[in-house]
């Protein structure tokens, strides 16, 4: 039998795959598999690209709502805190994160995949906020994610309403970043990812934690960062070996060589 979370690590890529059917709900073994994947993440420095898919016809229904089920109000609090935690983890890894999302994508499952940079969703995706059909709300911080990535007029459109919203609307509104046939998903996610596995790390890590700063506070907030961050990233091994090479072609007049980056 399958464990319900697979996790690889191969030359820089690691890749995450939901395979808890036949709904791939956010069971207890789905978030154990989760956690130690995402900690092992977090311990490591030779990651480039990440990759976060799923088995099956559907992305993820959400969370395993059964387990809900009688809980106290401070064990559920607690719980709920270790996700988010968690998921924040996930979402300010200094690499970029590629999720492929085909069929069903709501609750949790869509909340995990708002932690991602880059959607690529199957032409049969929709995505849902069900929370408030259930008379709950989105747990792991999704309402807001979508208020960030599409404006609050749809954000809350979407979570009052628990519609769900196709493929086509959610490239339309900016939820997504490219809508291709669900034949095609696995494919253009992989290469994304080979597009990114020997790019400028540094630099995508860089931009990851302005715009995280942006989100939260502002474009100030963002600046406020940039000159310590510059200092960084100009010492670093990438910038160093590209940098002579950068000056010496436009010195001779012809265009920068096409370089080799480490992630360091």
């Amino acid at each position: 039998m399958m464990p319900p979370i697979t996790y690889t690590h191969e030359n820089g890529v690691a890749t995450i795959t939901l395979n808890n059917p036949p709904q791939n709900r956010m069971s207890a073994a789905v978030a154990e598999g989760l956690t130690a994947a995402i900690q092992d993440l977090a311990e490591r420095t030779d990651t480039r690209v990440l990759l976060l898919k799923a088995e099956g016809p559907d992305f993820s229904y959400g969370a395993d709502i059964q387990s809900w089920a009688g809980q106290p109000a401070k064990d559920f609090s607690e719980s709920i805190a270790g996700g988010v935690m968690m998921t924040k983890v996930f979402q300010d890894f200094p690499f970029p994160i590629i999720v492929a999302v085909q069929g069903y994508c709501g609750g949790g499952g869509f909340e995990m995949a708002l932690r991602g940079d880059i959607i690529i969703a199957a032409d049969n995706a929709e995505f849902c906020h069900s929370e408030a059909s259930i008379a709950v709300f989105t747990f792991l911080g999704g309402v807001q994610r979508v208020a960030d990535r599409v404006g609050r007029t749809k954000a809350m459109q979407w979570a009052l309403t628990s519609e769900r919203v196709n493929a086509q609307t959610a490239l339309d509104t900016g939820l997504v970043n490219e809508v291709v046939p669900v034949a095609d998903l696995h494919t253009r996610a992989q290469e994304w990812v080979d597009r990114l596995k020997d790019s400028a790390t540094l630099s995508h890590a860089a931009h990851k934690k302005l715009l995280r700063a942006w989100s939260d506070g502002g474009v100030e907030a963002a600046d406020a960062l940039m000159a310590e961050m510059a200092g960084d990233i100009l010492v670093s091994e990438d910038a160093q070996a590209c940098l002579p090479e950068a000056i010496k072609a436009v010195e001779d007049g012809r265009a920068r060589p096409q370089f080799i980056f480490k992630g360091k």
